[in-house]
């Protein structure tokens, strides 16, 4: 059953995908093809981004490691989908002049933010194999705490997106604060634990 397990999430994972996929065959993706299709993989990247930053706390709470196990995969999707969300931008609507998406990154500040986000999930997905972890030893956490930050400008980028109907957006910023906040509350009980272990 343990062997099934990575198969059925890696499946799950990638079930958004083929509906949009089926969606654009169908001709349903509403008046609007291309923002429902921006919209749907940029929800579905702060989806993943949100699944992989509950991964450690949800191991923790439950004391199942299979949740860990899945942690990288969940962050790869989220950069899976993030690249969707790029090229549905950069190829239907920019149409790969590049000059203009140069200036469109540069002079618009929600897609500069959405843009450093993808830069930081990109990073991470390069230097997550076990090799780059061995490679980059202690750096390579400091690098990851970056996938915080990354949320953080996700649900700023979608925020400034969705302008009005910021319900989405206010949902994931939500769970976002949330999965901070209890990491910053299990750093400060990790740091008082080790310093009443030192003083006794």
């Amino acid at each position: 059953m343990q062997k099934l397990i990575k198969p059925m999430v890696f499946v799950f994972a990638l079930l958004p995908f083929a509906v949009l996929v089926l969606r654009i065959f169908q001709n349903n993706l509403g008046p609007d093809p291309v923002q429902e299709l921006s919209l749907e993989t940029g929800e579905w990247t702060l989806r993943f981004l949100i699944i992989a930053l509950a991964m450690t706390p949800l191991r923790r709470i439950t004391n199942q490691i299979e949740f860990t196990r899945h942690r990288r995969m969940m962050g790869l999707f989220a950069l899976f989908y993030a690249t969707a969300h790029l090229l549905v931008w950069t190829v239907f609507v920019l149409e790969f002049r590049w000059f203009a998406i140069a200036e469109e990154i540069l002079d618009r500040p929600y897609i500069t933010v959405g843009f450093i986000a993808y830069l930081i999930l990109l990073a991470l997905g390069i230097t997550s194999p076990k090799f780059m972890v061995r490679k980059l030893g202690k750096n390579w956490k400091r690098l990851h705490k970056l996938v915080y930050l990354a949320a953080i400008l996700g649900v700023l980028h979608l925020l400034w997106i969705l302008r009005l109907d910021i319900g989405p957006a206010v949902f994931y910023g939500a769970l976002t604060a949330f999965l901070l906040g209890y990491r910053a509350w299990f750093s400060l009980r990790a740091r008082r634990s080790r310093a009443s272990a030192a003083q006794g």
